[in-house]
């Protein structure tokens, strides 16, 4: 059964907890300690109804405050498929929590009030999950119940939201007019909205297709770790073990090794203890090649006829996460993959207003939350792809050298 990992983004009250509540509940994959838990804290709600919007707003303080503040993540499954809700906060001072949230995501949900239409925040949320790369959106225009179920509103919204997508080339997009408080098109099909012949939101979420996102093309093996056992029964044993993150490599392949540029051809792919004649994302295997070659942990193993691009002076999209600010000339550690090498910020090239789409050009310094493209240079030649062909080669971060905290994430474009 194959896995779809998708984020959930929305302004203030836009219904976002109580659309996932909606959905848990409805499909049923909420436990039953759980379901009596919030009918307990539900019961001093005027209306009667259950408050499914306190099965994700876990902390007291987001409870509090009525709002998301953290991230969490939520498990469930149908018979068509496995689903992992990557719920991250909507706001503006959150930006490096959806950032981090949304990484992986395969698929976003843009929540919309139908009553206020494409916002602000709707346009933040699409420009990160743009940046981001994540292949599928759906536009979830909640609260209908609210504007009659009228199709109107939901066709100005759609038009809209196009707009918007075509500005950020996002192609895949998905409308669904919902209630998630009513539980219309959200498992179940609404009677309130005959004139509505798509999809609910589940049954797109167990069809979309997603097999066609794998990046088959470039075989990309960054090496975790060298198995050298030294022992008289294992004497010439030597494997390089790590996750293949991208494409596939076959037996017989021939490969090239990061940064050191060596050439070897895989000899055998052994997976616990079993041998196979090919491997492919996102497997975990052991390479061993046909030549003795000089390799460690940190090392990119790629098929030699599709190479990466290898340079010490690059462009990337910045989302920065620490409260210190950053500036150019300040030195950090940049991680790609195990790879890790030390870099100074050589440049700022701009400030990327997240709410108009602003290029802010003379910019100094960078705050909490931000987003720019920079340039950086690295101690030794880093081996990436651009993260718009290959999200898990073109993913990096930056760490603190002094306090090793992760303090950016970046989105690698090219050299610069």
């Amino acid at each position: 059964m194959d896995l779809l990992r998708f984020i959930t983004a929305g302004s203030v009250d836009d219904g976002k907890s109580t659309l996932i509540g909606r959905l848990l509940y409805d499909s049923k994959s909420i436990l039953a300690d759980q379901l009596e838990a919030i009918e307990r804290a539900s019961k001093s709600r005027d209306d009667g109804e259950i408050d499914l919007a306190l099965l994700t707003d876990g902390l007291r303080s987001e409870r509090e405050q009525g709002i998301t503040i953290d991230v969490a993540y939520r498990y469930f499954q149908t018979p068509a498929r496995k689903f992992i809700i990557v719920d991250a906060p909507g706001h503006t001072q959150y930006t490096r929590n959806m950032v981090t949230g949304a990484s992986n995501c395969q698929l976003a949900i843009v929540l919309v009030d139908a009553r206020h239409g494409v916002a602000e925040q709707t346009r933040r949320h699409s420009l990160i999950a743009s940046l981001l790369g994540i292949p599928h959106i759906v536009v979830a225009v909640n609260k209908m119940d609210l504007v009659g179920y009228s199709q109107d509103v939901f066709s100005d919204i759609c038009i809209h939201y196009a707009e918007l997508a075509q500005k950020l080339n996002v192609k895949h997009v998905t409308y669904i007019p919902m209630s998630a408080l009513n539980g219309d098109n959200v498992v179940d099909r609404s009677e309130s909205m005959p004139w509505y012949d798509g999809q609910t939101l589940l049954e797109h979420l167990e069809t979309v297709e997603i097999d066609d996102d794998a990046n088959l093309e470039q075989g990309r093996f960054p090496v975790q770790y060298v198995i050298r056992p030294q022992t008289p029964e294992l004497h010439d044993y030597r494997g390089y073990a790590g996750k293949i993150t991208s494409g596939q490599f076959r037996k017989g392949d021939s490969i090239t090794v990061f940064p050191s540029g060596e050439t070897s051809t895989i000899d055998a792919i052994e997976i616990a203890e079993t041998h196979l004649d090919e491997a492919f994302t996102p497997m975990s295997v052991v390479l061993h090649l046909a030549t003795d070659v000089d390799i460690s942990r940190g090392d990119l193993i790629v098929r030699s006829d599709n190479q990466p691009l290898s340079s010490q002076t690059v462009k990337a999209m910045l989302c920065w996460m620490d409260s210190k600010e950053f500036k150019v000339g300040n030195k950090y550690v940049l991680q790609v993959g195990t790879f890790r090498t030390r870099c100074s910020v050589r440049e700022i090239a701009y400030q990327l207003n997240v709410n108009t789409y602003e290029q802010i050009e003379g910019v100094e310094q960078l705050r909490l939350n931000d987003l720019a493209k920079v340039v950086l240079r690295t101690a030794q030649p880093i081996s990436f792809d651009p993260y718009t062909t290959n999200r898990a080669s073109g993913g990096a971060i930056l760490i603190d050298e002094t306090s090793n905290v992760t303090v950016g994430a970046l989105m690698l474009v090219g050299e610069a």
